[in-house]
């Protein structure tokens, strides 16, 4: 672990530390659930900047990694398209728990309309990037990576841009579940809806698909035909959460909550 830390940062010292600030960030979010009894939509209010810091200091650890092997590249470019856009949503949400009020879905002044578009607008803008950074690695040769290694990273990415951007299905339909509006549970830190459709499962599945499939794929799986097999499996089992969400239903129903919610 101290040997990759070391070689992350002597490849993009930049997005190393902005990571790493991301992750020192989500700690203290997390500390702050602990300390604060402030709610937003039946849950502590610091858990959606935790979750948001904690998810940034991930995917900037990750394609810092993956985008060293690019050729010709300009590194910097996305490093600071990544590190204002992103840091702008962690700042904008973490200052929203802080009042206690919604950061996402909140359309009841102009000002915060303005803010919910701009987030969507940040968040749309590095998954473009993230998509053309996917495209590079399609087209372009890397004979000193493993095939399965690359296969990994091709699916990764290409699983997080679809499931990036099915973060719309939120926004359009203005709450991350489907049955009730914006139903939490006490589900550990993710706070999933164990009453109805979870829009924001499939979206973590399929994001983190980023770090998943190309780990599996270098320390695990070590062959080709592997990679694509567990990567049509992980892209389907994302899809699948999808369609349960949609169909209103809870990938980990409470069947006491339910059974109470349907009498009432």
């Amino acid at each position: 672990m101290i040997d990759f830390v070391l070689q992350l940062k002597e490849r993009n010292a930049t997005l190393f530390y902005f990571g790493l600030l991301c992750l020192l960030l989500s700690l203290a979010f997390l500390i702050m659930t602990r300390v604060t009894n402030v709610q937003v939509y039946q849950v502590n209010a610091w858990y959606k900047p935790f979750k948001f810091a904690f998810s940034t200091f991930m995917f900037s650890w990750a394609m810092a990694w993956y985008c060293s092997y690019l050729p010709n590249f300009n590194i910097q470019a996305f490093n600071w398209t990544v590190i204002i856009l992103l840091g702008f949503e962690i700042a904008y949400i973490a200052f929203m728990a802080s009042q206690g009020k919604q950061s996402h879905y909140n359309v009841s002044s102009p000002f915060y309309s303005i803010m919910f578009s701009m987030m969507a607008l940040a968040a749309t803008l590095v998954t473009v990037y993230t998509a053309y950074v996917g495209l590079l690695f399609f087209t372009q040769s890397f004979p000193e990576l493993p095939t399965y290694y690359l296969w990994g990273i091709r699916m990764g990415i290409l699983i997080f841009v679809i499931f990036s951007f099915q973060g719309f299905l939120m926004g359009g339909n203005m709450s991350h579940t489907i049955g009730l509006v914006n139903d939490n549970s006490n589900l550990f830190i993710v706070g999933w809806s164990r009453l109805a459709g979870d829009l924001r499962i499939a979206h973590f599945i399929g994001m983190h698909a980023l770090q998943v499939l190309p780990l599996l794929a270098f320390y695990l799986l070590r062959n080709t035909k592997a990679t694509l097999l567990v990567g049509l499996l992980y892209g389907a089992l994302a899809t699948f959460t999808l369609v349960q969400a949609l169909k209103g239903k809870p990938l980990f129903p409470d069947k006491k909550l339910t059974h109470l919610t349907e009498k009432s």
